[in-house]
């Protein structure tokens, strides 16, 4: 898998005026409503990731929403939230009490950075990988199989046995 991200400027999140906010899109509008807020000169970030699937009997890589059906979106203070309203693709925007729900800039310039690093999705049995989070962070193991699309089975050994467990995909990373 390898992520990026559709942000427009290159300029880290921390260093702006104003807060990301989660952005809901319409059903498989992800990319519409990323580019027509664009156009209207909003800055947004999705991160993408690319992923093998399996199309029309071939192995194929596609390019996917890590998020699908949100995106975020940054808004200067003072900004007009009404076009957001009526922007083609744009369900609505994430609130709670009825008020906009801002995404620290942390968590963006996170995601925004990691969409830059190239995470490899295949495994082929024996190899060796390490497990980043869930109660065995850090822990070295051997990838078995595939457990479905986005879990892996992995073998372990804890308290001088070998277990085998399953996790997300995206808890692994290789050596």
């Amino acid at each position: 898998m390898h992520i990026t991200s559709n942000t427009v400027t290159q300029e880290p999140a921390e260093s702006r005026t104003g807060d990301w906010y989660l952005v809901q899109c319409k059903p498989r509008q992800d990319e519409r409503a990323e580019e027509n807020l664009q156009r209207q000169g909003y800055e947004c970030s999705r991160p993408a990731c690319r992923r093998e699937r399996l199309l029309r009997g071939q192995r194929q890589y596609v390019q996917e929403s890590l998020f699908p059906g949100y995106l975020f979106i940054h808004m200067p203070q003072g900004a007009n939230w009404a076009p957001l309203r009526s922007t083609r693709g744009v369900a609505r925007v994430v609130a709670f009490g009825g008020r906009p729900l801002a995404v620290s800039c942390e968590l963006v310039s996170q995601l925004q950075n990691r969409a830059e690093t190239h995470i490899i999705t295949t495994f082929n049995p024996g190899d060796k990988v390490t497990i980043l989070d869930q109660g065995f962070a850090g822990i070295e193991s051997i990838f078995m199989a595939m457990d479905g699309e986005e879990r892996v089975i992995l073998l372990i050994n804890l308290m001088n046995r070998q277990q085998q467990i399953s996790l997300p995909m995206a808890s692994i990373t290789n050596h």
